[in-house]
């Protein structure tokens, strides 16, 4: 069987989908990483909603694809970015995201970590921005989830230099109960975060993250870092204080930060292994073993998938997310919350699902074609 696929110039292309898929078993969590999955939420279909309206989430879907996460191993990085968090998720939905998906956690054991933000305010104070972090961080506290201190728009609008960034985590990190983790979500991701830590000299802005890092090291956990610069990460990665954890959020080079260097390694807590959950604990797994090879041998091969999933505008990667879980059958439909399923083109559909078919991601190949035919027919391309 074949599938006619549009190009980005707009002709049809013949492509033979494989016919099995990758042979992946669940399995029993990871001795030399830690390593999070960033998960999407599953939008209810039948809700009367408007691009405008509160999150309709199908919470039965939803809790089922952390589940699946779960089962091979993967920690959950919940109320992340990648579920519409700012995008469509607003803070209401996002609590109820947290305390769901941290019951669910508890029930199976699996490891989760929650994130804490700003969003029911859009501006304000240094106060009122700490007072919004800390109503969110009681949220997550509160469900027995481990909270990851994500970086703030009204932060970002209210701070007048890195002094107001020293001051506003210095307070959270000195009230959480237990080690956080410190995300800095770079602006090709949120472009309303540019000049995160007081500048947009990145060297002078990694100063003031480090900073706050050296005077609580033992409140944080680890940091996230989301620049999409390898090198970068791996400098701030060596300035770290003993036992303070970097987990990588670049989801454009994971596989060399995780495997990692004679001076150190990333764990990991990234949106791409949302849809590459299963394959990427079979190459942690290799990495558990001391088979760095066979790790990359894995991984390596899932980075032209995710630049894809993840080329400008960076922040709309997760519209392909949820595309490839209705094509992998995690959920029944292609809709999202806000309406964002219509973020990217008919062509990027077809390029991520010959990528993600081409690595054997769809646990029924028949399956994923046959939707895909359904989502060509409905543009006009008919097989």
């Amino acid at each position: 069987m074949t599938i006619r696929l549009p190009g980005a110039g707009g002709a049809l292309r013949t492509y033979e989908p494989r016919t099995e898929p990758l042979a992946v078993t669940p399995g029993t969590p990871f001795t030399s990483r830690t390593v999070f999955s960033a998960a999407h939420v599953v939008a209810d279909p039948f809700a009367d909603v408007s691009p405008d309206s509160p999150a309709a989430v199908d919470w039965d879907a939803t809790l089922a694809f952390r589940r699946h996460l779960w089962s091979h191993g993967l920690g959950v990085a919940e109320a992340m970015d990648t579920a519409q968090r700012g995008m469509g998720l607003d803070w209401a939905g996002a609590a109820e995201l947290i305390r769901r998906s941290a019951a669910e956690a508890k029930s199976v054991g699996g490891r989760i970590a929650c994130g804490v933000g700003t969003d029911q305010i859009t501006s304000g104070s240094l106060a009122e921005v700490r007072a919004a972090y800390e109503e969110q961080l009681a949220v997550v506290e509160e469900s027995g989830a481990q909270a990851i201190l994500m970086a703030s728009r009204a932060l970002a609008a209210a701070a007048s230099g890195p002094e107001d960034y020293l001051e506003v985590y210095g307070h959270l990190l000195r009230q959480s109960a237990e080690p956080v983790v410190l995300h800095w979500l770079g602006p090709m991701f949120d472009p309303a975060l540019e000049g995160y830590w007081g500048s947009a000299d990145l060297d002078a802005a990694t100063d003031t993250f480090l900073e706050v890092i050296a005077a609580h090291p033992d409140k944080v956990d680890g940091i996230k870092v989301s620049l999409l610069d390898a090198q970068r990460e791996i400098d701030i990665r060596r300035r770290l204080p003993k036992g303070v954890r970097c987990y990588t959020g670049d989801d454009f080079n994971y596989p060399e930060l995780i495997a990692g260097d004679e001076q150190g390694f990333s764990h990991a807590l990234l949106g791409i292994f949302d849809p590459l959950g299963p394959l990427a604990a079979q190459a942690v797994r290799a990495l558990d073993t001391g088979d760095v090879q066979g790790f990359r041998d894995l991984l390596d091969p899932t980075v032209g998938l995710s630049r894809h999933l993840f080329q400008t505008p960076t922040r709309f990667y997760k519209t392909g997310v949820v595309f490839l879980a209705w094509l992998a059958g995690h959920q029944s439909h292609f809709t999202m919350v806000g309406g964002l399923q219509s973020a990217r083109s008919l062509p990027h559909f077809a390029t991520a699902y010959e990528l993600a078919d081409g690595l054997g991601l769809f646990p029924d190949p028949k399956l994923a074609e046959e939707r895909m035919k359904t989502l060509l027919s409905m543009y006009g391309v008919h097989q």
